[in-house]
């Protein structure tokens, strides 16, 4: 026992090829998480500065396929419609611009959540295996002494301490960048508003395009 290193390598180390494996699968996981959680935490930031910067009037590149999409529908022509109708257009394809673009910017999100639900039940299958261990070194050994078990559970235990090692930053990064989405998704849907009213009222060119049969039967 006083031989045991309990340190992560130490118990990577010690323990069987299955041992290891999960282990190995498990840390990868955890690292990969991390990354992840990076990136969401950059995506979410830029693009909540770019959302308010543009509310305030200047002109966003990253937004550029959005207003895009608005500019494109002011000036579709339409005959018969109403100026509601016609902002209600330009809205609509501004906001499924919109969830393009947040879609793209979650990028691995739902990785987060596979990874906070399956690296429990990886570690968990490392503990069994680490138990079954230690059950088969009684059986060999015909000895029930610590020193005997104290291997397979320890591997079993660092397989554990793995899978939540993955798990917990997984889950809270999900959440937590999750809501965040959320609240961008809320400020990308008042800026879309905002610019669809703000094409509508330009000078009256919006609204003569979207009627020519109005326009023709003018004196």
């Amino acid at each position: 026992m006083q031989g045991l290193d309990l340190s992560p390598v130490g118990l990577f180390l010690s323990a069987g090829l299955v041992g290891k494996a999960v282990m190995a699968v498990l840390f990868a996981a955890s690292l990969w998480c991390w990354v992840l959680i990076v990136e969401g935490v950059v995506s979410v930031v830029r693009l909540g500065r770019a959302v308010r910067a543009a509310r305030c009037g200047e002109t966003v590149a990253s937004l550029a396929g959005v207003v895009a999409a608005g500019e494109a529908e002011a000036h579709r022509r339409i005959a018969g419609e109403t100026v509601s109708e016609v902002r209600a257009r330009i809205a609509d394809g501004m906001a499924r611009a919109a969830r393009e673009l947040i879609a793209r910017a979650e990028g691995g999100l739902p990785n987060l959540a596979v990874i906070s639900s399956v690296a429990p039940f990886v570690g968990l299958f490392g503990t069994v295996w680490g138990i079954m261990s230690s059950f088969a070194a009684i059986s060999q050994a015909n000895d029930t002494s610590l020193a005997t078990v104290a291997p397979g559970i320890a591997e079993s235990l660092a397989a554990t301490a793995y899978g939540l090692a993955a798990a917990i930053p997984a889950s809270i990064g999900y959440n937590r960048i999750g809501a965040a989405f959320a609240r961008l998704g809320q400020e990308m849907a008042s800026f879309v508003e905002e610019r669809a009213i703000a094409l509508v009222s330009r000078p009256a060119e919006v609204v003569r395009e979207a009627n020519p049969r109005r326009r023709s039967e003018a004196p």
